[in-house]
């Protein structure tokens, strides 16, 4: 029944930020793609509203949870609007259908035995909502991630899932359905933690305690876990969806979950045994993609003060640069540098000197020499013709996989031989030498490859991709029929439509906005104040802003980055923080690998994950084993994870 994609529910209390976006847009993106080819898709996103969290905000600003909620969801539904995305259903989890569904599903399992009341006694985080074990308390806050307060010691009876009965069915669906979880490094991180024993899951909330959530329909004095309520949305919004299913046809399941890596498991695990205990298809694949880090390689977060404002985005640069960056900058699925100085090279090089110029000069040339008009010609290039073909494959390609930074380079490789076309075959000199049908012939093709773009870009860029088929006298739905309807790809245009030329397409950015500037603006420094002379106070020290280490590019270019495939991983004999890993490089043999990274990962989990290896440092010894390379890792003091990438062992980093 067509394409179901979904993004994560997002948490109402948080305020929306570039990872938002970044997962929205994708799903917008993909959706776009699949109308276009004629594919019936459904889209669905919206807010996460209870839980404790949300529960002890409205209390601080003296609202109802409900009133806090609709306060706050305005926030994220402008975020949408603002990036012009197209959902089908903008789902809360305090909407009247979905609290239903929950409550039936609860009473289903209830009624099968898969839900039972028990004693529980253990910690509490409330910044996640989740039970911790004592173990983990004691790593967390002995690594500075979080304070003893973070945690509350909680006795209390509950209700539980029988989570730990799917265990193994999880497991062999998994075997049989491998490219379920992706990226590859996702599933191995999944299978990892299912090596060891599946607890059960607490499913309540006492209402003594927490009372905003959907009552239990068994036991009126519980409220649902907030995850396990939140989860069951994609259900809720799957158009046609009933429970228990009646045969009526529906969108479930869905064909793609877009989610952050940091909630795979409750995705994987958590969600996917609720399906398996109501004999509900799994969904097809769970796509978990990385993270935006900012440029000294922190994860972006609220606490970290270092959120990226998308409204700053959209202000300073507008909506169709804002989705560009965000899809073609990082493969998806792997985590991504941000900056702004980046983000405006980026568009500066693409947008507004490659596309954007391509357009405008072309454009201006047939204005002046061939009528203003799209010239008829009697065929293509072979050879433009021949790329323009491999292009648009490859694009679909990479579309249907969800890699739009591969498809925005093949877009983006085009257009780059589509001006060296006009530099090489040098139209004015044809216009000088009266060459009329070969000059008709050129200006031709490169409005043929510019029209391509213009196509080929729709998903990505809603308002820029259709200014620009106006300026080529027609429109994106026609260029898209003529393409999905088998015509050639520099067949698209009609010979005679008027051409328009217009403002360059994309404005160039010699500065940063403004607002983006302001951030990074000295602060002014305050008035003077009158000198005392009757105290005598000591001068405060003033810590001065560090200068980048600056080195050159021939500096960095020294370094060699290569993509590994970690095949083995231990813990090193000798050493309490290092792993022993064995890494293929696409070399003759595996290198051998120490890295300092026990801490955070086990063996177990690393193994089959790609990573980023400095493969030209010079072997040193560590403790009594050669160590042949150095793992890139984000984090300060602890590290927090491994650079990861999808690509083939031996690739270049760069």
């Amino acid at each position: 029944m067509g394409f179901y994609i979904s993004t994560p529910i997002y948490y109402v209390n948080g305020t929306p930020h570039v990872g938002h976006a970044y997962t929205t847009i994708a799903a917008d993106t993909i959706t776009r793609w699949k109308r276009m080819t004629g594919v019936s898709a459904w889209f669905l996103t919206g807010t996460d509203e209870h839980g404790q969290k949300v529960l002890e905000a409205a209390e601080a600003r003296g609202l109802t949870p409900a009133a806090h909620c609709d306060d706050l969801v305005v926030h994220w539904k402008r975020m949408m609007e603002r990036l012009q995305v197209r959902y089908d259903r903008f789902i809360r989890t305090t909407d009247p259908d979905h609290t239903a569904l929950v409550q039936r599903v609860l009473q289903h399992l209830y009624d099968r035995g898969e839900i039972y009341r028990s004693e529980y006694r253990g910690w509490y985080l409330v910044k996640d909502e989740i039970f911790v074990t004592d173990k983990d308390r004691e790593e967390r806050i002995a690594s500075g991630d979080l304070p003893a307060s973070a945690f509350r010691m909680i006795e209390e009876t509950n209700w539980f899932f029988r989570m730990s009965k799917y265990q193994a069915p999880l497991l062999a669906h998994l075997a049989a359905h491998p490219d379920m979880i992706q990226p590859e490094n996702r599933l191995n991180e999944v299978l990892g933690f299912l090596q060891k024993p599946l607890g059960d899951l607490c499913i309540s909330r006492p209402k003594s305690r927490m009372a905003w959530g959907i009552e239990l329909p068994f036991d009126a004095d519980f409220v649902c876990y907030v995850w396990f309520d939140a989860l069951l949305n994609y259900l809720t919004g799957a158009p046609g969806f009933r429970f228990p299913p009646d045969g009526t046809p529906t969108a479930w399941p869905a064909d793609v979950q877009l989610l952050g890596k940091d909630i795979l498991t409750t995705h994987a695990v958590y969600w996917t045994t609720m399906l398996l205990a109501l004999e509900l298809p799994l969904p097809r694949h769970l796509f978990a993609h990385g993270w935006w880090v900012s440029a000294d390689g922190r994860k972006m977060s609220k606490s970290e003060g270092n959120v990226i404002d998308v409204n700053l985005l959209l202000d300073g640069f507008g909506v169709d640069a804002t989705r560009y960056f965000l899809m073609r900058e990082i493969r998806f699925g792997a985590d991504g540098q941000f900056s702004y100085q980046g983000f405006m090279t980026r568009v500066n090089a693409d947008l507004s000197n490659d596309l954007g110029n391509l357009a405008h000069r072309t454009i201006s040339m047939v204005e002046k020499w061939s009528g203003g008009v799209v010239p008829a010609r009697p065929q293509a290039d072979e050879a433009l013709g021949t790329r323009a073909k491999a292009c648009f494959d490859r694009y679909v390609a990479a579309m249907e996989a969800l890699q739009f930074k591969e498809a925005l380079d093949a877009v983006f490789e085009l257009v780059g031989a589509a001006n060296k076309h006009l530099d090489s075959r040098a139209p004015w000199a044809l216009n000088k030498a009266g060459k009329v049908d070969e000059l008709a012939g050129v200006m031709r093709d490169v409005l043929e490859i510019t029209a391509l773009a213009a196509v080929l870009l729709a998903p990505f860029l809603p308002t820029k991709a259709p200014e620009l088929a106006a300026k080529l006298g027609t429109d994106v739905p026609t260029l898209t029929r003529r393409l999905m309807g088998g015509a050639a790809p520099l067949e698209l245009l009609s010979p005679g439509a008027p051409l328009t030329l217009g403002e360059p397409l994309f404005p160039r950015f010699d500065e940063l906005p403004p607002a983006i500037a302001q951030l990074f603006a000295a602060p002014s420094a305050a008035p003077a104040a009158p000198k005392e002379t009757t105290v005598s106070d000591p001068k405060p020290v003033e810590t001065p802003v560090a200068e980048p280490a600056w080195i050159e590019f021939t500096d960095f270019a020294k370094v060699a980055l290569r993509v590994g495939k970690v095949v083995e991983a231990s813990a090193h004999p000798n050493a309490d923080k290092l792993l022993v890993l064995k890494v293929d490089l696409g070399e003759d043999k595996l290198r051998t690998i120490c890295a300092g990274i026990k801490s955070k990962f086990t063996p177990e989990s690393l193994v089959g994950r790609n990573v980023v290896v400095v493969a030209n440092l010079k072997p040193r010894m560590m403790r009594g084993i050669a160590s042949e390379g150095m793992i890139l890792a984000a984090g300060g003091v602890e590290v927090v994870d491994l650079l990861t990438v999808d690509a083939a062992p031996g690739d270049t980093v760069r």
